[in-house]
């Protein structure tokens, strides 16, 4: 048996990991996809908003050139840093149900690529599971046809296609300004009346200045009310429709957290927020050994924890794992 297992092999489940590796804690990562699988389904060439410094785990150096860094670099740093610390991790095997035992401990319940159920045991579980995973759907007619997608590699396949953005943020300011450099048509789809106040600050008067341009056409105020197989139909706040030609539609709407194995292992959530239940000093959840990592401990605002914030996680877990079995060791001192 483990002392931990932590389920998630993104920054924040990494740096669980390294941080219980540090306690003299045995841990195992199971990972239903791969190693930082979220940033590999960023942009090919997007750039970090953080600072090198700000993504570092395990007092592992992160360098660039770049004073922000790009996503190839951080997916060889996060490969480098579990290297480093030579974590044990189970890639390609999916975590399914979380269940505490009698004892205290937990069983989780596995399956793997070639469909084989495992079940691994450990006195201490961590979710830090990510939102990437899950789309948030708009729930419009034609979301499902297959010129649709939640994600952006690179716009190269967008060549000279007429191309709608659904969303105002920076991946959506981003993905409208590739897109166009490719000599795409891009109408962009916003519901604000302003595109967000957090898009990047180098990046907001090169797309400003394109929409100037009318290299990019920019719909505030509107929303996507229906897709259909060569059109997009557009509903602006006044009830007025318009139709557009359309290739395909890249809805760049967020993402939000899966909560089923939250749930699975009884885990009290806020119905307001869908949000965990957990002490904010330890980031145990209100059953005892069971601990939420990165932005699964946020709310329906997914936007409120980042790498940044969600790497320091893992210590507060890491400590009290620690300072708990040391309790233990005392009590059977005495």
């Amino acid at each position: 048996m483990k002392d931990v297992i932590i389920i998630g092999a993104g920054p924040c489940g990494l740096s669980a990991a390294i941080e219980c590796q540090r306690q003299g804690l045995s841990s195992l990562i199971i990972e239903k996809n791969f190693i930082v699988h979220s940033i590999y389904l960023y942009p090919t060439n997007m750039q970090f908003f953080s600072t090198t410094e700000l993504l570092e785990i395990g007092n592992v150096p992160f360098t660039s050139p770049n004073e922000k860094p790009f996503r190839h670099e951080a997916l060889v740093y996060y490969r480098r840093a579990a290297q480093q610390y030579g974590l044990e991790i189970a890639a390609y095997e999916e975590a399914l149900k979380v269940e505490p035992q009698e004892d205290g401990s937990f069983s989780v319940h596995t399956s793997n690529l070639r469909g084989e159920q495992k079940v691994h045991y450990a006195a201490n579980v961590v979710i830090a599971t990510g939102y990437f995973d899950q789309p948030n759907l708009i729930g419009i007619p034609g979301e499902e046809l297959p010129k649709v997608t939640h994600y952006f590699g690179e716009a190269h396949p967008y060549t000279g296609m007429k191309v709608t953005v659904i969303g105002g943020s920076n991946s959506a300011v981003d993905a409208a300004l590739e897109l166009m450099r490719v000599g795409a048509s891009v109408d962009m789809v916003y519901h604000g009346d302003r595109i967000s106040d957090n898009i990047k600050p180098w990046v907001r008067p090169i797309f400003e200045s394109m929409v100037k341009k009318d290299k990019i056409t920019l719909h505030l105020q509107s929303r996507v009310t229906e897709i259909t197989v060569d059109s997009v139909i557009i509903t602006s706040k006044d009830g007025s429709k318009t139709s557009l030609d359309n290739d395909f539609v890249l809805a760049l709407t967020g993402f939000r957290p899966s909560r089923v194995l939250l749930t699975s292992a009884g885990v009290a959530m806020d119905d307001d927020m869908d949000k965990p239940a957990f002490h904010p000093e330890t980031m145990e959840s209100d059953i005892p050994g069971l601990y939420v990592a990165g932005v699964i401990a946020s709310g329906r605002n997914a936007n409120e924890v980042f790498i940044e914030s969600g790497r320091g996680h893992g210590k507060l877990i890491a400590d009290h794992i620690a300072s708990k079995q040391m309790t233990g060791v005392k009590e059977m001192d005495h």
